[in-house]
């Protein structure tokens, strides 16, 4: 039975058409044929019609239109979906070196692997550095990760430049692989559907703008020292955006258990602000990942 909250999802952003966007026309399928009072109606694809080249970024209001029969007009998008910027200086710096890095990558077309993320992606440059060189530096990762960042900072970054040109290259390929993990700014104060919902309109992005690319969806890393409501509303988010994973472009993985103690505590050697990771805890990130990697980098 679909629980309420993925009910809402499906009301609020279209969720089926993420899925058929993200290459899981089967799972949408079958949550359609799910009783539910009042489902939402999507307008069908049309894909001569509603086709993109490859490496455009969706604008707002593309793709199917989904109306619900409890509301009338479309249904508004939650803040946690809608693309925004930060007004922080050293924020805008960050992002505009990105885009020159992509920049350079899409000419040489040697960038395999893009992290995406916040402060925990960004700090494969700090207490990362040595698992990012023994593990990622070869296949000419790009780490995409900004501090603070939540789902609608990155969504606007995708739509803003980080992306530009990697779908097609100057030389060599597109990047294999998309890495994303990100929400766990958002937990605080916003409902975890709504975080899912960014969640879904990032992957939905990155399928729109790399199609080659494959995107490992990383479930939320679990954060507090015990289980407590923070860790709580991530789990929810985690079980609301793992449908997205088809197995064919999308690939969900959670390796929250990496970093936990046998009784779900978070130990200070790995996470010592309960939130970001130590350098072991970088290294069990690479280790977690690695076997995932190899088999999609293939």
């Amino acid at each position: 039975m679909t629980t309420s909250l993925t009910r809402d999802l499906f009301r609020r952003v279209g969720f089926v058409s993420v899925l058929l966007l993200a290459g899981s026309a089967s799972q949408a399928q079958q949550q359609a044929q799910q009783p539910a009072a009042k489902p939402p109606v999507a307008t069908p694809i049309d894909e001569k019609k509603d086709a993109k080249p490859a490496g455009q970024p969706a604008k707002e209001g593309e793709g199917p239109k989904l109306e619900s029969s409890s509301m009338n007009g479309l249904v508004k998008m939650p803040a946690a979906a809608t693309p925004v910027a930060r007004e922080d200086d050293w924020w805008k710096k960050r992002h505009e070196g990105f885009n020159a890095r992509v920049k350079e990558a899409a000419q040489r077309g040697d960038a395999q692997i893009l992290f995406i993320g916040d402060s925990i992606t960004q700090g494969w440059e700090g207490e990362g550095k040595q698992a990012w060189a023994d593990t990622f530096a070869k296949h000419g990762a790009i780490n995409l990760g900004i501090g603070g960042d939540r789902t609608e900072h990155v969504l606007w970054r995708l739509r803003n430049g980080n992306l530009e040109g990697l779908a097609k290259p100057a030389s060599g390929q597109a990047p294999k692989v998309a890495v994303l993990m990100i929400g766990t700014n958002n937990c605080a104060n916003t409902e975890p559907v709504d975080t899912a919902t960014g969640i879904a309109m990032i992957v939905r992005e990155l399928r729109a703008q790399l199609p080659e690319t494959k995107v490992l969806l990383l479930a939320i890393f679990p954060r507090e020292e015990k289980p407590g409501a923070l860790r709580a509303k991530n789990t929810k988010v985690n079980e609301l955006v793992k449908p997205l994973g088809d197995g064919k472009h999308v690939f969900f993985l959670d390796i929250g258990p990496s970093f936990l103690e046998a009784d779900g505590t978070l130990s200070k050697k790995i996470m010592p602000d309960a939130l970001h990771l130590s350098p072991e805890g970088y290294q069990r990130w690479a280790k977690a990942i690695e076997p995932t990697l190899a088999d999609l980098l293939k």
